[in-house]
């Protein structure tokens, strides 16, 4: 009806839909970058905000519900947008928030435990997923990861063209010869015209595959390649994404990592950045998957030398209870707890040597803490800055 009701600017509008657990936010901001450097006028619905041309409209969901959402690509339609990149979040889908679009094309990037508060189980929460290529038409095209073994399963439940892109298994297109440092990324492309050595500012083995589901697509959808890698090379960061602050001797990054795999492949993109100490800063959110904060803190103890268990949201729930739920998956005794958020940065920084890398992650973007009783402006970049300055660093 809301489709109906906005004339159905979807179908005058090349929507691109991008869904997984991890790296829908990076692979939008890479799309729009690179959409602009091919001459479009892109748009960007996600995580951080909605925004087109000279509008930026704030986020309260990663995917909007159908009215907000038939209303923003009708207003899209008026500004003569070409593309817009769609964060689609596996709560859309099984809501029918994205009913009455016929998506030009979709990406998959992988699929880890997430959101099991809503979803049963994995099983579920894929099959939510894998609505938005099951419901892709034979026109359209789907970009999956076939390293994710979850992204091999949905190759054969959709009727689109399919191409594919990976580092280990067989694809489409593949990175090898990967250089991570902590000044970007270094891998050789191949796929069907041959070998494309490049070089991105993005950190970690993750940003590498985030960057392959952007070429990917592109390939697919005939823009000038030239166009694309200059574009991707040229690209810095993504709000919160291992955001990087200027920190002296040492290294501080920012992420909005919130679950087992995020956090495994920010601390394990980070370590390989040198030799010093990897010091982790995190908390797990209220009213959602409980199942997952034990995991969170087992994976964040195994791979950190030294961690603070601190708030991130609590919203309506217990805080202690919270990190006492993280607790369980611990086993060694290389944490301290510091519920306080800004004392919890404050002692990290406080604690770092030269060469060590800071992790603080959970809210990356986020402006705010939600509170039981009260949402209090907090920022964790402008909070790693502040504490730098007044620990005169």
């Amino acid at each position: 009806m809301a489709a109906e009701f906005y004339a159905h600017p979807a179908e005058k509008i090349k929507v691109v839909g991008i869904t997984g657990t991890n790296g829908k936010t990076t692979i939008s901001y890479l799309l729009e970058s690179v959409a602009k450097a091919c001459g479009f006028c892109p748009a960007v619905i996600g995580t951080v905000n909605y925004r087109f041309k000279d509008k930026i409209i704030p986020s309260h969901n990663t995917t909007p519900g159908p009215l907000e959402l038939q209303s923003l690509l009708s207003r899209m339609h008026k500004a003569k947008i070409r593309y817009c990149f769609m964060e689609v979040s596996s709560h859309a889908l099984d809501q029918d928030r994205v009913a009455g679009i016929g998506f030009h094309s979709a990406i998959f990037t992988n699929l880890t435990q997430d959101h099991l508060d809503y979803h049963h189980d994995l099983a579920d929460y894929f099959q939510a997923k894998s609505r938005l290529f099951r419901n892709l038409s034979r026109g359209a095209f789907a970009v999956i990861n076939n390293d994710d073994a979850y992204g091999r399963k949905l190759k054969k439940l959709t009727s689109a063209k399919i191409i594919t892109y990976g580092i280990e298994k067989k694809s489409d297109l593949v990175a090898t010869d990967l250089s991570l440092g902590i000044q970007g990324s270094g891998f050789i492309l191949l796929s069907p015209e041959g070998k494309i050595k490049f070089n991105i500012a993005l950190i970690g083995r993750h940003n590498v595959y985030n960057v392959l589901a952007v070429l990917a697509w592109a390939r697919k959808a005939g823009w000038d390649m030239r166009l694309v890698k200059n574009a991707l090379e040229k690209f810095s960061f993504v709000p919160g994404r291992l955001e990087k602050i200027a920190a002296g001797d040492f290294s501080v990054f920012v992420d909005y990592a919130h679950t087992e795999d995020a956090l495994s492949n920010a601390i394990s993109s980070l370590r390989q950045l040198g030799s010093g100490r990897v010091i982790v800063v995190f908390g797990c959110g209220g009213e959602r998957d409980k199942s997952k904060r034990p995991k969170m803190g087992r994976v964040v103890s195994k791979l950190a030398d030294f961690f603070i268990i601190t708030n991130d949201n609590p919203r309506g729930e217990d805080p202690d209870q919270i990190i006492q739920d993280i607790k369980r998956g611990i086993h060694k005794n290389n944490y301290c707890l510091i519920p306080g958020r800004r004392e919890a940065i404050k002692k990290s920084i406080s604690l770092a040597r030269a060469g060590d890398i800071i992790l603080v992650a959970g809210k990356g973007h986020e402006s705010c803490q939600i509170l039981k009783d009260r949402t209090i402006p907090f920022d964790d970049c402008r909070v790693v800055k502040e504490c730098l300055r007044s620990l005169k660093f």
